[in-house]
C-alpha cells in the first residue's frame, strides 16, 4: 500500500462512497476534517490501486482509530498494510468484521488489552421501508431535554456499551454532550415532560445517516421506547431527503428492536477499543 496525499481525497471519497454503508465514519471524517492535519479525527490514508481506480483504502485518524475498507484483501495484502503503517499507535480498530480482524492479526494486535472487543450485527434500512410504531410519545432536541438526566444516561452508555470506567465515562459523556449539541445530532423521546430514551446520528452524509448513541435507562427497557425514538428521528430525516440508514447493534435485544422498524442485517461490524495506544507491528 502507498501513503495517500490530500490531493487524493476526491478519489478516496469516491471509492468509500461505493462502500458507503460500512464507510460512514471515514467518509464523515474526511468531509468534515480532511487529511493529514492535527484534528483528532482527520485522516491519514493508505491506498491500493490499479491504473484506473482505487481498490482499497486503510484510514487511521490522527488520534489513532484504524478503519479498513479493503475488500478482497488476502493475508499477504494485510501484511503489506501492517508494514506500511508499522509503528503507528492505534487506539482501536473498527470496520467490517472480517477486515478489522484480519488487520488486527497482521498488525500483531489480536491479543492487545482492550476495554471493548466484539463483533456486532451490522444493519441497514431503506427509509421507504420504515415501519414506525404508533404512540403518544414525541421527540425533542437534546438541547431541550434535562441536561443532568441525559448526562447520567450518556455516562451509563459509556460504561455499558463501550466499557469505559469511571471517571473516564463521565468525562466522555460531558464531551459527547457538548459535541451532540453543537452538531444537533441527537434527540430525546418524551411522554409529556418525562424523558424516556435518546437516539441520534453519529455520522451523516447526503442521503444516508448512521445511528449511534441509542439509550434507554434500565427501568424503562422492554417498552419499545428506543424503537419509537429511532423511528421518529428517522422520519424527520426522511422528510429532509435522507433515503437510507445504517447501524451496528450492541445486543440481540437491540437488534430485535431495530428489526421491528424494518432494519435487516447485512453483515458484521468489529468494534475494538484498546486500553491504551498500541503500536502496529509487522513480521
Amino acid at each position: 500500500m502507498i501513503r495517500a496525499v490530500p490531493a487524493d481525497a476526491p478519489q478516496i471519497a469516491g471509492f468509500l462512497a461505493r462502500h458507503c454503508d460500512m464507510s460512514m465514519f471515514a467518509l464523515s471524517n474526511l468531509a468534515q476534517h480532511g487529511m493529514d492535519n492535527d484534528h483528532p479525527r482527520a485522516l491519514r490514508c493508505w491506498l491500493r490501486h490499479t491504473d484506473t481506480q482505487i481498490t482499497a483504502v486503510l484510514t487511521i485518524t490522527t488520534e489513532g482509530m484504524a478503519m479498513p475498507q479493503c475488500p478482497g484483501f488476502v493475508p499477504a495484502d494485510w501484511a503489506a498494510a501492517a508494514r506500511a503503517t508499522a509503528g503507528i499507535p492505534l487506539i482501536g480498530i473498527i470496520g467490517p468484521a472480517g477486515q478489522a480482524r484480519a488487520f488486527a492479526a497482521a498488525a500483531g494486535l489480536t491479543r492487545a488489552p482492550a476495554s471493548l472487543n466484539r463483533d456486532e450485527p451490522f444493519m441497514a434500512l431503506d427509509l421507504s421501508q420504515l415501519q414506525p410504531p404508533t404512540g403518544p410519545e414525541r421527540i425533542i432536541p437534546l438541547a431541550d431535554a434535562p441536561r443532568g438526566t441525559v448526562l447520567d444516561w450518556m455516562t451509563a452508555y459509556q460504561t455499558e456499551s463501550l466499557g469505559s470506567p469511571d471517571p473516564i465515562a463521565r468525562a466522555s459523556a460531558e464531551a459527547g454532550f457538548s459535541a451532540y449539541l453543537a452538531a444537533g445530532s441527537h434527540v430525546v423521546l418524551v411522554r409529556g415532560e418525562t424523558p424516556l430514551a435518546m437516539t441520534g446520528f453519529n455520522a451523516r452524509l447526503p442521503g444516508i445517516v448512521q445511528i449511534g448513541g441509542v439509550y434507554t435507562p434500565p427501568a424503562l427497557r422492554g417498552q419499545g421506547h428506543a424503537r419509537r425514538a429511532l423511528a421518529l428521528h428517522l422520519g424527520q430525516a426522511r422528510a429532509q431527503g435522507v433515503t437510507r440508514a445504517v447501524l451496528f447493534s450492541a445486543s440481540s435485544a437491540a437488534a430485535r428492536a431495530y428489526a421491528g422498524i424494518g432494519f435487516r442485517q447485512t453483515g458484521d461490524w468489529t468494534l475494538c477499543l484498546f486500553d491504551s495506544p498500541q503500536a502496529v507491528q509487522h513480521g
